[in-house]
């Protein structure tokens, strides 16, 4: 199995809720660059913080032509797709919207998975539309590995139930599995 480089994290209605209990768990030694798209209606600065205090990973909003760093959690902006370039460094852009969302889970997980290809991981929380479905089977047709949350346990069970639909999953855990999961995927 390739080692995971990048865990991709996708939600939408609940994922606040969801990313506390997700992150909180993510052991402290994590090497892995951890991104996240949230269809979030506040700030990112405020979002940042919150879950700053249930995370031992430092919690960052995203910025422009920055390197995809491990061991950091990277929000992706309020009204920008967040992409990975193919030297490992953030984009940002303002491109139409894609699934009526930007940012855009399938956006990101379409950079993830051409950058990372079998290194990557996908991850789908709780939402209520079906963004990121599409973009966690191109991770998963390049190899890289697909986590979804039951739809059961999720607050939203529309986004965990397409991204099912679509993509299937390596892993369908209840949210308070997946980090004890991405932990002994990700760590030595």
């Amino acid at each position: 199995m390739t080692r995971p480089e990048v865990i991709a994290i996708g939600c939408s209605s609940g994922g606040f809720n969801a990313l506390r209990v997700l992150l909180g768990g993510l052991d402290p030694g994590l090497p892995q660059t951890v991104m996240v798209c949230s269809h979030t209606g506040g700030s990112v600065d405020t979002l940042c913080g919150l879950l700053a205090r249930h995370c031992a990973l430092p919690v960052v909003e995203a910025q422009e032509r920055w390197p995809a760093r491990g061991g950091t959690v990277q929000l992706a902006p309020g009204g920008y797709h967040l992409l990975l370039e193919s030297d490992r460094h953030f984009a940002l852009s303002v491109d139409r919207q894609v699934g009526f969302s930007r940012p855009s889970i399938d956006v990101m997980f379409d950079s993830v998975a051409e950058v990372y290809r079998a290194a990557a991981i996908g991850v789908i929380l709780t939402g209520a539309s079906r963004d990121g479905a599409d973009g966690l089977a191109q991770i998963r047709t390049r190899g890289g590995i697909a986590v979804v949350q039951t739809p059961a346990s999720a607050e939203a069970a529309a986004m965990p139930q397409a991204a099912l639909d679509t993509a299937g999953a390596d892993h369908c855990l209840p949210l308070e599995q997946i980090a004890p999961l991405l932990n002994r995927l990700c760590l030595p």
